[in-house]
């Protein structure tokens, strides 16, 4: 018997959810915004229905079918951390599209009753012209199974057709595979937004006015103008002391000085200075009150009177002095500039001219200065900037090729570079289809399946694949084969890899990312295997075989290099485990599901053990992505990326992101995700160092020190055994077994399980912190 065959899959334990539902409580308890403790409720809802899911058998967390009832087409409902609710993200009530059509067909408002309508004549004509003028929206990839079925119908293939239906047919009653109706197509897909023009006037709008802005410039228009009428009012005494023999219209004065304060704190609540005892306009005002009633001053009131009147003289000159009159004008004239709350909403009035559910092609106009007619029409003042925090959500919605947004800085991020990803592949993709109202419907389709959330997967399953739902599987034939359908997959692969690289040349590639890079990849025949980055938290201690693979194809390209000497890898000896591994496979009737050589040599180049901690899986995950480069060499060598600014640009950039990074383990409590960080980007240097020339490499090891002195002084400090360890290897020398060298060199890597030395105060001895 097969030894795997005893053991039981691994499932979740139900801790981290209880977690998250006692978090969930607490929000909706005790937040102070409505909005945010509704939506609190809604999250608690979900991590109920998961934990008692899970407590009654119909959630397997870990698996690939987490629930009950539901295959691994479905989409399902999934909250943080990859777990599923139990719900169905296409199930619910009936929306209502869907009530709208039952109405229209004549039959009762029941999903499978309009699953059955749509199979009819009527129902497939519907359908029909939904196909052809691509007014239909795929919000989740089961919107697309009865067009893709109306589809097979009127290409002939019957047999196709009433295959797909008879698997669909037993979740016609819990699942919506019928599309939304739709005013518009699908946009051009060359040109992608972060968000829609709606989106971002509905940002806009919902942002209020600064109250700390609007404190300031009540006190600025309100209180200090008010405060100069106090003194002036004193200064009319011949001193504090002589309020006796004040005139009788000194008095009726005060009293209405008096009354106006008492409407204008009425009135204007914000700034609350003015009600501080010890403040010198509470000073005057406190004392005002006595006289204007005849009482007599005591004496500690008349010393705090005397000081009041003395202080504010002193510090901006008497009113109507020189001094005093040009403080109050530039007072003036910064509380008449308009608030960022006004000129958000002049922005929101410009954004609600344009087609709402697009993005916008041209964003310049929406944030020009105001222009006369709109100083007519609201009082701002005309050629008043839009400030950065208002354009900055404008341009997330600029409609233009990603390149484009890259260079604008619109995609700040890899991460965010891959939510757009998507949109492309999607087009990529379709291209392989052959008719055009199929290519958008299949464009659609993976457009929706992308927003499929992640499920926490053990036991080394892997995420349900686009091509595995039915109503895809039920149309590959009509797929192209050859260069026709591989070409436009690898251009678009590299120009994806090209344009990461070269955007954030010392991030690695985010996963979401990754795994649009693999359907390309697949797509285009590569034979390139992109690897996933691992958690550490719910690591097996098994790589599947494509590490080892992608580790040689990095052996192919690094062999000999900077690279290869100072991580201390010996390439041929993976090369001949990968040769090895995969003669074992061959002689095998079962592909295989780990690489055991691959995790051996992982785990003996970590030092450690997996699954004694998760800062030892760490080391073991780190080793993995040190022998793979973490998808690099593969797309250098499979998907032929070749940056524009060349290799030594972005090593340059790159040692700029190792600074930043370690600027920020400084006086920070909890710096050993920042120091992961800075070590990946800098084996990410390594590998762009080893493919620069020698003379370009040698001319960038040396200037790195200079670079590093353009920080804060301890984050040379820090780096310091990291740079020479550096200088060292480039220079011939080798690390001991350990990392370390002569002279403070250390190699530099993320994770440690006994205090990363990067932790240490700069100049301090003693223990490294744990």
């Amino acid at each position: 018997m097969n030894e795997h065959a005893e053991q039981q899959p691994l499932t979740a334990a139900p801790s981290y959810a209880r977690t998250q539902l006692v978090r969930a409580f607490t929000t909706a308890l005790t937040h102070e915004d409505p909005a945010t403790r509704l939506r609190a409720e809604d999250r608690g809802r979900r991590w109920h229905a998961v934990i008692t899911g899970m407590a009654d058998g119909r959630l397997r967390i870990g698996s690939r079918t987490p629930v009950a009832g539901l295959p691994a087409w479905a989409t399902p409902e999934v909250v943080r951390g990859g777990f599923a609710t139990g719900t169905a993200a296409a199930g619910g009530p009936l929306q209502p599209y869907e009530s709208e059509a039952a109405r229209r067909a004549g039959v009762p408002e029941d999903r499978r009753a309009l699953f059955v309508h749509f199979l009819t004549e009527p129902g497939l004509a519907h359908l029909w012209n939904l196909l052809d003028s691509g007014r239909y929206e795929v919000t989740v990839p089961e919107q697309a199974a009865l067009l893709t079925v109306a589809w097979l119908v009127r290409a002939g293939e019957i047999a196709g057709a009433v295959e797909l239906v008879e698997l669909l047919k037993p979740f016609a009653d819990r699942l919506r595979f019928a599309p939304r109706p739709a005013k518009a197509p699908a946009p051009d897909v060359l040109a992608v937004h972060r968000c829609t023009v709606a989106d971002a006037g509905g940002a806009l709008a919902r942002r209020g006015p600064n109250t700390a802005v609007e404190t300031q410039r009540e006190a600025l228009t309100v209180w200090q103008p008010f405060a100069d009428e106090l003194l002036t009012h004193w200064l009319e005494t011949t001193g504090p002391g002589d309020v006796a023999t004040a005139s009788l219209g000194w008095h009726r004065r005060g009293a209405e000085l008096l009354r106006r304060y008492r409407l204008l704190a009425e009135e204007h609540t914000l700034c609350t200075k003015h009600r501080r005892p010890k403040e010198n306009v509470a000073i005057l005002r406190g004392a005002l009150e006595e006289a204007v009633v005849g009482r007599p001053l005591d004496a500690r009131r008349l010393g705090l009177l005397q000081h009041a009147v003395t202080s504010m003289a002193a510090k901006r000159g008497l009113p109507g002095s020189r001094r005093h009159t040009a403080l109050r004008r530039g007072q003036a004239a910064q509380a008449a500039l308009p608030s960022h709350h006004a000129l958000a909403q002049l922005v929101v009035r410009r954004l609600s001219g344009l087609p709402q559910d697009v993005g916008a092609a041209d964003v310049a106009p929406l944030v020009a200065p105001v222009t006369e007619q709109e100083h007519t029409d609201t009082g701002l003042p005309a050629g008043a900037a839009v400030p950065p925090s208002v354009r900055h959500v404008v341009e997330a919605a600029l409609s233009a090729p990603i390149g484009t947004l890259v260079e604008r800085g619109v995609v700040p991020s890899s991460e965010v570079l891959a939510e757009l990803v998507p949109q492309l592949v999607a087009a990529t993709t379709a291209q392989a289809y052959g008719e055009e109202s199929l290519r958008t419907l299949m464009a659609a389709n993976y457009r929706a399946f992308r927003n499929r959330r992640s499920l926490l997967l053990l036991n080394l399953e892997r995420q349900v694949r686009v091509e595995e739902l039915p109503w895809v599987r039920s149309v590959s034939a009509q797929r192209g084969n050859g260069a026709a359908a591989e070409e436009p997959a690898h251009s678009a692969l590299r120009d994806l890899g090209e344009l990461a690289v070269q955007g954030f040349p010392g991030t690695i590639l985010p996963n979401p990312l990754v795994r649009e890079l693999a359907v390309l990849a697949r797509q285009a025949d590569l034979g390139a295997p992109l690897v996933e980055e691992l958690a550490a938290d719910i690591f097996m201690g098994t790589f599947g075989p494509k590490f080892l693979v992608a580790a040689r194809i990095a052996a192919e390209l690094l062999r000999g290099t900077l690279y290869e000497r100072y991580y201390g890898i010996d390439y041929a000896a993976v090369r001949n485990l990968a040769i090895t591994e995969a003669s074992e496979a061959a002689s095998r009737s079962y592909g295989a599901r780990t690489s055991p050589g691959f995790a051996r040599l992982c785990v003996a180049r970590a030092g450690t053990d997996a699954f004694t901690s998760v800062a030892a899986n760490g080391k073991v995950i780190e080793q993995a992505q040190i022998l793979t480069t973490h998808n690099l060499a593969t797309l250098v060598l499979r998907a032929g990326i070749a940056p524009e600014p060349g290799w030594e640009d972005l090593a340059v950039r790159c040692f700029d992101t190792v600074c930043r990074l370690t600027g920020r383990v400084q006086a920070n409590p909890r710096p050993l995700g920042t120091i992961k960080d800075a070590a990946y980007a800098w084996r990410q240097m390594l590998f762009q160092l080893s493919l620069c020339t020698e003379e370009q490499r040698t001319a960038v090891v040396a200037k790195l020190p200079g670079e590093a002195a353009r920080h804060p002084a301890h984050v040379a400090a820090r780096l310091a055994p990291a740079l020479a360890g550096l200088h060292l290897v480039a220079g011939g020398g080798s690390f001991a077994a350990d990392g370390t060298a002569g002279g403070g060199a250390r190699r530099f890597l993320g994770w440690a399980t006994d205090g990363h030395w990067m932790r240490a105060e700069p100049g301090r001895a003693g223990r490294t912190p744990r």
